[in-house]
């Protein structure tokens, strides 16, 4: 019974040095998955028309006058 109880003690041991290490590999596997479901989705899109114009957008406001309220 001695050795049964030294076997259970050594395996919750090793379970418990192994378990953060278990849940970082899934989560780096789910986030693979992820990875790989957005980059497919994204080449699955139909591409832009190569002659179409964009709409010109600002992309920050320009600088005030001296003076000026804002």
């Amino acid at each position: 019974m001695n050795t049964f109880m030294n076997f259970l003690a050594i395996a919750a041991l090793f379970a418990l040095v192994l378990l953060p290490a278990l849940i970082g590999l899934a989560r780096e596997h789910r986030i693979d998955r992820e990875l790989r479901a957005a980059e497919h989705d994204r080449r699955a899109e139909p591409p832009e028309t190569a002659g179409a114009a964009r709409p010109v957008t600002a992309t920050r406001r320009p600088y005030p006058r001296v003076g000026a309220r804002v």
